[in-house]
C-alpha cells in the first residue's frame, strides 16, 4: 500500500497536489498506515460521513422531523378569520416524495387542501403563510461558492423546506448546434420567478452543461450554457430562492381550484421578519409576499396559533440513508444544524444557532469522544464549501469513534457499498472489493475522495479515508483505476 501511495504522489496525476491516507483499526483507534494524514485536506462530500455520524449519535436513528398545519385568528361560519400556516422545523425531506409511504408534492397539496376542509374552513379572510422562522440565518453557508446556489445541488436550508427546494427547467433543444434552447415549463410552476434563458444546442452526445445562477431570496434566475441536440425535452434541476413562498403560493392555488376562497396573497416568513397576527391590507408589509415587522395585531399582541395536524418526516435512520447513498447537501446541512441543536440544547422553538456555532458544537462532541481534531476546520455540513477542509486521520478517528455509539449500526447501513450501491456502485466491479467495503464519495473540483469501513482477511473492522486534492486538471476519470487498485489493496490487508 505505502508503494501504491507514494507512487501516486509523484505520478503525473497527483505530483503538484496532495495525496492524503489513512488506515485505522475501529476496535483500538491503532494507525495502520498514513500518508500526509494530518495535513488538511478538502472532503468534498465525504464530510457527510461525519454529518450524519454525529445526528445519528445525538439525535437517534428514530428522530423524526416536525411540521405542523396551524391557523390564527377563528372559525366562524366556514370562514377562518385570520391566517393558515405551513410551519417548519427544518425537515428537508418534507413533499420530496423520495420515500415509500410520504407524499410527493402534488399530493401533498392536496392532501393539507382536504384537511383544510375537514376542519370547515372554505374561506380565508387573511394568507395562506410559509412559516420558515425557525432559522434565523441565511439559508447558505457564506463559503459556498455563488456558481452553486442556483442549481439543485445548491439549495439552501430553510426553516420549511418543500420538494427538497428544487424545480424543474424544462427546454425544447434545437435541432443544430447554437440554436436556442427555449424553455418550455417549469416544474412546479413559478410565475413569480423571473428567468433570463441564455442556453443554446450542443451536439446530441453531450449533456446537461447548464449552470443557473440565483441566490435565496432572489426570484431573478440567469441561465447559462448548453443542453444536447435532438431531446424530445431535456430537464435541469435548480434551487428555489425561497420555498416557504412557494408553499405559500402553491397552496393558495390549490385552495383556489377546490373552491377555498383566499382573499390575501401568499406569504412567507424569513430572515428578518417577525409573525404578529391577522393580516390586514395595506399594513406593515414592507417586502411583497412578505409578512413585516409592523403586521396587525389583535390588542398589540400576536395572536395564539391553533394546530390543525402535523407531518412527521421519515426517521432519521432514512434520512441518513439518502444523505449517503444519493449525497444530498439539502439533507446533511439539516441534518448538520439539528445535530448541533441537540447539542447546544436548544429548544424546537428557539431559532437555530449559527453556521460557525453549528460546527463548533459538533467539533465539541467528537473531541469529547477523544477523537483528535487537530487541523479539523469544516465550514458546512456538506463538503460543499470550497474552503472547509480535515485530514484524513480526522475522518478515521470519528468513524472508528462511531462504532461505540448505539447508532452505529444504523450509520454502517447508511454508507454505500463498493461495486453495489449508491455514488459508488460502478466502482470496482469485478473485484475483491465490490460488495466488501462501505464507502461515501466526494467530488468537488480538483477533488476526489472516499472514506467508511471494511473488514481485513482476519475478520478485523478497519476505517480508512482518502482525499487527493489538486489533481492534474482535466484527469478525473484517469484517476479511478487508482482509486479501485487502493480499494483492492485494503481487502487485501
Amino acid at each position: 500500500m505505502r508503494a501504491w501511495a507514494e507512487a501516486l504522489q509523484r505520478g503525473a496525476l497527483a505530483q503538484n497536489g496532495i495525496v492524503g491516507l489513512s488506515v485505522r483499526r475501529a476496535s483500538d483507534g491503532y494507525c495502520v498506515f498514513g500518508q500526509n494524514e494530518h495535513i488538511s485536506l478538502a472532503t468534498a462530500s465525504t464530510l457527510k460521513l461525519v454529518t450524519t455520524a454525529t445526528a445519528l449519535a445525538t439525535l437517534g436513528s428514530t428522530y423524526s422531523y416536525t411540521t405542523t398545519l396551524e391557523y390564527d385568528g377563528v372559525i366562524r361560519d366556514s370562514t377562518l378569520q385570520g391566517n393558515l400556516y405551513l410551519r417548519g422545523t427544518g425537515d428537508p425531506s418534507l413533499a420530496s416524495g423520495r420515500f415509500a409511504g410520504y407524499p410527493a408534492w402534488v399530493t401533498f397539496l392536496k392532501s393539507v387542501s382536504n384537511t383544510v376542509r375537514q376542519a370547515g374552513i372554505r374561506r380565508i379572510s387573511g394568507a395562506v403563510v410559509g412559516d420558515a422562522s425557525f432559522y434565523d440565518d441565511m439559508p447558505t453557508p457564506d463559503t459556498w461558492p455563488y456558481g452553486d446556489l442556483g442549481n439543485y445541488y445548491g439549495a439552501g436550508l430553510f426553516g420549511l423546506n418543500f420538494n427538497e427546494n428544487l424545480y424543474r427547467v424544462a427546454f425544447k433543444t434545437g435541432p443544430a448546434v447554437g440554436a436556442s434552447a427555449p424553455i418550455a415549463r417549469l416544474d412546479p410552476a413559478m410565475p413569480y420567478l423571473a428567468l433570463t434563458n441564455h442556453v443554446v444546442t450542443d451536439q446530441p452526445t453531450t449533456g446537461d452543461e447548464v449552470m443557473i445562477y440565483g441566490a435565496p431570496f432572489q426570484n431573478t434566475v440567469t441561465l447559462e450554457g448548453t443542453v444536447p441536440a435532438n431531446s424530445p425535452e431535456f430537464i435541469v434541476k435548480g434551487s428555489m430562492p425561497d420555498p416557504a413562498y412557494f408553499v405559500a403560493y402553491a397552496l393558495t392555488e390549490q385552495f383556489r381550484r377546490d373552491s377555498i376562497r383566499v382573499t390575501g396573497a401568499p406569504m412567507s416568513y424569513r430572515v428578518g421578519t417577525s409573525p404578529t397576527g391577522v393580516v390586514v391590507a395595506g399594513v406593515g408589509n414592507d417586502v411583497p409576499g412578505t409578512i413585516g415587522m409592523n403586521e396587525a395585531s389583535v390588542a398589540g399582541k400576536p395572536l395564539r396559533r391553533t394546530e390543525i395536524t402535523r407531518y412527521l418526516s421519515p426517521p432519521l435512520s432514512d434520512l441518513a440513508r439518502e444523505t449517503n447513498f444519493q449525497s444530498i447537501n439539502l439533507y446533511a446541512e439539516a441534518l448538520m444544524r439539528s445535530a448541533a441543536q441537540k447539542l447546544t440544547q436548544n429548544p424546537p422553538a428557539i431559532p437555530a444557532r449559527s453556521w460557525p456555532a453549528s460546527i463548533s458544537a459538533i467539533t465539541g462532541f467528537w473531541q469529547n469522544k477523544g477523537v483528535d481534531l487537530s487541523g479539523f476546520r469544516p465550514r458546512d455540513g456538506s463538503g460543499l464549501s470550497t474552503v472547509g477542509a480535515m485530514t484524513t486521520a480526522n475522518m478515521t478517528g470519528i468513524l472508528a469513534a462511531m462504532t461505540r455509539e448505539a447508532a452505529y449500526p444504523a450509520f454502517y447501513a447508511s454508507i454505500p457499498v463498493v461495486g453495489r450501491t449508491g455514488t459508488v456502485k460502478n466502482l470496482a466491479k469485478n473485484t475483491k472489493a465490490a460488495g466488501n467495503i462501505r464507502a461515501k464519495s466526494g467530488t468537488i473540483e480538483g477533488v476526489r475522495a472516499y472514506a467508511g469501513y471494511f473488514t481485513t482477511t482476519d475478520g478485523s473492522l478497519m476505517c480508512f479515508s482518502f482525499m487527493v486534492n489538486k489533481y492534474a486538471e482535466g484527469k478525473y476519470a484517469a484517476l479511478t483505476p487508482q482509486i479501485e487498485k487502493l480499494f483492492v489493496l485494503l481487502v487485501g490487508l
